[in-house]
């Protein structure tokens, strides 16, 4: 079986890799890296290939498919709350500003 042949993968699969492929691509990836990654998520979560014989019954872990959305507030997190609340306000005066005009 050549490098790349996606034979051994289950329609659930390759449907899985399509989707999260379309969502890298409308937030801006290369087609190719795109793809790339899609497959290297949906391997990390099945585990490569379920088609007999490729280590079919293996748990699906789903946290590669949930990374993505932890990783934002961690750097505001790590900020004081006295810095938090200071940018707040600075955005509130901004939008306020904005607004009466």
């Amino acid at each position: 079986m050549p490098r790349g042949d996606k034979s051994k993968y289950t329609d659930k699969q390759k449907r899985q890799a399509e989707h999260i492929e379309e969502g890298y691509e409308d937030r801006g990836t290369p087609k190719t890296e795109a793809k790339r990654r899609a497959w290297a998520t949906v391997n990390k979560s099945s585990g490569g290939g379920k088609k007999s014989g490729s280590g079919v019954g293996k748990k699906t872990n789903n946290a590669p498919a949930k990374k993505g959305g932890k990783l934002g507030g961690k750097a505001a997190a790590a900020r004081p709350a006295s810095a938090r609340s200071a940018s707040a306000k600075k955005a509130a005066r901004t939008r306020a500003r904005k607004a009466s005009k």
